[in-house]
């Protein structure tokens, strides 16, 4: 029996790393889906502010198992 897989990109950003940000990502979506399965970082970029490194930007393509 074949698995239904459904893939959505979400958007999340924080002030103090990459790795934060994809964690933001995951642990706001499973707020309100299930089954998650996998993560893939499509994109990183940042914000600058003052010279400085401001907010550290990911595009997020989060996959999960639909219930069928």
């Amino acid at each position: 029996m074949a698995k239904v897989l459904k893939v959505i990109e979400v958007l999340s950003e924080s002030a103090k790393s990459y790795e934060e940000a994809i964690a933001n990502a995951v642990e706001e979506t499973s707020k309100s889906v299930r089954h998650i399965r996998s993560a893939y970082v499509n994109e990183q970029s940042v914000t600058v502010k003052d010279g400085k490194v401001d907010k550290y930007r990911v595009n997020v393509k989060i996959t999960f198992e639909v219930d069928v």
